[in-house]
């Protein structure tokens, strides 16, 4: 049985040390077709796009050649290989990892980068080249391509680029001034790029560029102006991450039986699928780099995962979400609360930023679905449908918007998680949780509660249980086309743990005398939700009613 390559990205390392690897190869043949050969391709985080860069790297690469048959043998692509194969010099950049604290470490960290890569170059490829590191990175980079054109007649250049706005959204996060500097007309990441197109008029043939957002995009390709973004090709939807069909054949190598799988399948679905970039994109895809961390834990324990997100891969997301701070006002909070109350997006994914502008919500929500936050879910009237993907990406919002509200409240609430599950868990009590919920209440201004309303109310508390592991949290599941606002799900059910069902209501400071109209109301639904086999069928349910009347909070149990 093979091992999984979970965290490495080297594909000549996957092949010679007997690792999985789900072939991807095809897209090579697709990307070689096109007529452009410069392309952009963008994909969130942890989505697989450093490997595949390497894979290009390993099929291009003309040193590979006596290397192909063990390389690719038992590939799509080594059983159709194209014209192209083992024909080029290879030259890759990678920008990750640079120090953005100060406008002067990007730029020294930027250089370093160039030299380094363009040092590893000329070596693999014996050129006499002498990479002087006081100079400038275009500097560095036009020389090479100069000398490259003197003592290498006949061959050619494939230029790889990952992370390449890695560097550029750390800095925009944190120095959007500076930023801008660094990709202006006279800025030196734009001169960069301006040497590199004038490469591809005389010793670069292809180029293939990836990373997250087009954050630097509208700045750079004005002195890039070469190319084209297949990001939202339909025919490379399905490029990077899994596919059903892709994890289940990677099972099945795993030797995990159809039992474990009709087990685990479900947990995965819900926790790692659901991304489709194109409108027009065949099948939803799973986050790849997830799928590998929940089976190299799986495969040794035959258990699941009690954390089924590595800390890294959150890490990653949670610190990318300082890009939301660009766009400003409550526009901001109206699309958070509206991602997380499971209301779909109509708006056009923008294809190139320009930061010199200010962040509107029309930005913004293009930003969240770069960053993985944000998926299509469908179309209407031509435009995407945007959504949250899965419960992953709903736990790591969730933590961001009881983490903005803190910060607008100047507070810092408790955590007493621990002591919320065991009284949910052992008695299906919610005295507790939604003590929480009062104090998030308590502390919102008057500003805040003249645009407050029940979705707001709910979506406080469903993002407080979506931080308590021990329970699953389904927010208006769909039941004969009714949709209770709360249900809480134990994730084990042989504990003997109490599940739990809330209707939640609110009414505006004043609105006291109708208290009973709305429990009553509640109630009702409640009642009518119960008659439903889906949840007359939940073990040990406790059912509550809970209304909130500006920062006061009225619980009634229905029995």
């Amino acid at each position: 049985m093979k091992k999984l390559p979970y965290g490495i990205s080297n594909y000549e390392k996957i092949v010679e040390e007997n690792y999985e690897y789900v072939d991807k190869t095809k897209y090579i043949e697709k990307l070689e077709n096109l007529s452009e050969p410069n392309i952009m391709f963008l994909r969130p985080r942890k989505f697989g796009k450093t490997l595949f860069t390497s894979i290009i790297e390993n099929y291009y690469d003309v040193r590979k050649k006596e290397k192909f048959e063990k390389l690719f043998g038992e590939t799509y692509i080594g059983k159709n290989p194209t014209p192209n194969k083992n024909s080029y010099d290879i030259l890759r950049f990678n920008f990750s990892g640079i120090d953005t604290s100060t406008v002067e470490s990007t730029i020294q960290g930027f250089k370093n980068k160039v030299a380094n890569s363009i040092n590893l170059f000329v070596n693999q490829y014996n050129m006499d080249f002498y990479v002087n590191y006081e100079q400038d990175a275009e500097e560095v980079l036009d020389s090479l391509f100069k000398a490259f054109e003197l003592q290498k007649l006949g061959e050619k250049i494939y230029v790889i680029i990952d992370e390449y706005d890695h560097f550029a959204n750390e800095l925009l996060g944190f120095y959007p001034e500076e930023f801008k500097n660094l990709v202006s007309k006279n800025g030196k990441i734009r001169k960069w790029y301006e040497i590199l197109k004038q490469g591809t008029e005389t010793v670069i043939d292809r180029i293939f560029i990836t990373g997250v957002a087009p954050i630097t995009l509208d700045s750079l390709t004005s002195g890039f102006n070469i190319g084209i973004d297949i990001t939202q090709d339909e025919r490379f939807n399905e490029m990077m991450g899994f596919t059903q069909e892709e994890l289940i054949k990677l099972l099945d190598e795993q030797e995990i039986s159809k039992e474990e799988q009709e087990k685990i399948l479900p947990i995965m679905k819900e926790n790692y699928d659901g991304y489709k970039f194109t409108l027009g994109g065949k099948e939803e895809i799973y986050n790849s780099t997830m799928c590998l961390y929940f089976l190299s834990n799986y495969t040794w324990s035959r258990e699941i995962p009690n954390k089924l997100i590595d800390m890294n891969i959150a890490s990653d997301y949670n610190k990318l979400s300082r890009m939301l701070n660009l766009c400003v006002g409550e526009k901001r909070e109206e699309i958070i609360k509206n991602t997380i109350s499971g209301e779909g997006i109509v708006e056009d994914i923008i294809q190139k930023f320009n930061p010199a502008v200010e962040f509107t919500e029309k930005e913004m929500t293009s930003m969240l679905y770069y960053l993985g936050y944000l998926t299509i879910q469908g179309e209407e009237f031509g435009y995407p449908v945007l959504g949250i993907p899965n419960k992953v990406m709903k736990e790591i919002y969730s933590e961001y918007f009881l983490d903005a509200i803190q910060k607008q409240m100047n507070i810092r609430v408790n955590d007493n998680t621990i002591e919320i599950i065991k009284e949910l868990a052992t008695e299906g009590k919610i005295n507790k949780i939604t003590e929480l919920l009062h104090i998030y209440l308590n502390n919102l201004s008057n500003r805040d509660y003249e645009r407050f309303d029940e979705k707001y109310v709910k979506i406080i508390f469903y993002s407080i249980a979506m931080g308590l592991g021990t329970y699953r949290v389904k927010s208006e599941m769909e039941v004969q086309r009714k949709y209770p606002d709360i249900l809480l799900i134990p994730k084990y059910k042989s504990k003997g743990y109490y599940s739990v069902m809330i209707e939640f209501k609110y009414l505006k400071k004043g609105e006291k005398e109708k208290l009973e109209e709305k429990q009553k109301e509640a109630k009702g639904q409640i009642e009518e939700y119960s008659k439903f086999e889906e949840i007359a069928s939940i073990d040990k349910l406790r059912k509550y009613t809970v209304v909130a009347v500006n920062d006061e909070i009225y619980i009634e149990e229905i029995i």
